[in-house]
Parts: structure tokens; sequence; C-alpha cells
């Protein structure tokens, strides 16, 4: 089983579409959990997890926990956020610190692909993710960027906002018509592409496991 998780706190973006485009295309069975509106905290440094290698900490972490525990591969995308991957999928990883005592790493060998959602430039958030799986002794055999959705396009002042990516990118405006809307992953026709390579050489890959 193939487990995807969208870590942006927008359950229906730009990174969800990419992660269910890659799960689709591998062929096989899967389950995908968005973490939007999910109460996951960081760690809290307690150590219990030491003995068992579970975490004590109770919140809607520990299900999906569990199930990158059960997964043969995990699909996780995050976004971009001040040139890091975003919280939510940051405390995701963190709590996986519960998987890595006693040389045992509980993720170890599960194949890892990672989905990043940025802008123009650097990718920030594909090396963050690379190195919490690679910590985790997961082999990395794939990854997708796409465009991120900044949120100045629909918080309501982003036309006339100094600070915000829309006047970066097109100056002070009016209003934001439709045309000045960064492109949905529907249409990201490499990404989609990147998608889809992606996704059929996991399943290739883990078919030939079995």
């Amino acid at each position: 089983m193939i487990l995807g998780i969208s870590a942006s706190g927008r359950a229906n973006g730009v990174t969800s579409e990419a992660v269910k485009a890659v799960l689709m295309a591998t062929g096989l069975e899967y389950d995908y959990v968005s973490l939007a509106g999910k109460r996951i905290n960081g760690c809290i440094g307690c150590t219990l997890c030491a003995s068992d290698n579970r975490c004590k900490l109770q919140d809607d972490w520990n299900e999906i926990g569990e199930k990158m525990l059960n997964a043969d591969a995990i699909v996780f995308g995050a976004p971009n956020y001040f040139n890091k991957m975003n919280a939510m999928g940051h405390v995701c990883w963190e709590r996986t610190f519960s998987f890595r005592h006693k040389e045992v790493f509980s993720l170890a060998g599960k194949l890892g692909l990672i989905v990043s959602a940025g802008y123009e430039g650097e990718d920030f958030v594909k090396p963050q993710i690379e190195d919490f799986m690679l910590r985790n002794k997961m082999a990395v055999v794939e990854s997708v960027r796409v465009e991120g959705y900044s949120q100045c396009y629909t918080c309501g002042y982003g036309h006339d906002c100094g600070v915000g990516r829309v006047v970066r990118v097109h100056g002070f405006l009016d209003n934001i018509e439709d045309k000045d809307f960064p492109p949905h992953f529907m249409a990201q026709e490499q990404a989609q592409q990147q998608a889809y390579r992606a996704g059929k050489i996991l399943g290739s890959m883990l078919r030939n496991r079995s």
C-alpha cells in the first residue's frame, strides 16, 4: 500500500492535487491523508517513545503515524512557507523521531517520493523532506515540483499590498483578475508530466519488489 500525505493547509489545493496525481499514476492501492484541519503538535521531548518506538503524545498524528508504518511507500507533499517546508509538514515528520530508537528505524527501507510546491528559483522544500526521509533510512526514489499558490491572491488585499506576491509579480492592480492567478495543478502541463512519470516509476518499483 502507498500512503500519500499532503501537508498543505488547503484541503484541495495544488499540493493535494499533485500528490493525488502521483498516487493514481502508480496503478496500485493507495491511501491519502490531508493534514488540513488536523491537530498535530510538535515533539515535546518526553522520550517516552524510546521504550517501544511509539509516540505517547496523543493527537491526530498517531493515526497518521500508524499509516506510515503500514505503508510500503510514502508520497509526501508540502508547500513553501518562508522558504521552508510549512509547519504542518515539519511537525508531521518531527514526530517520526519516535520511530528512530535503539537502531530500529521503523520506516527503514520504505520508498519515498517528494512533492514540493513553491515558486521560481531554489526549491527549499524538497531538501527538507528528503532529509527527514533519509534520517528515517527511507529510500528516496523521485521528486515532483509544482508551482505554488500564494495566499496573497485570495486574502482580499493582495492587489494593493506592497509586501505581497501579487504586487511583486504583477505590480499594483485595481483588481485581481482570473488571468493574474497562478496556474492550478491541472494547468501545469510540465508538473503533470513529472507527477505521472514519478508515479509510474514508484508503482513499477513496488511491483518488482513483490
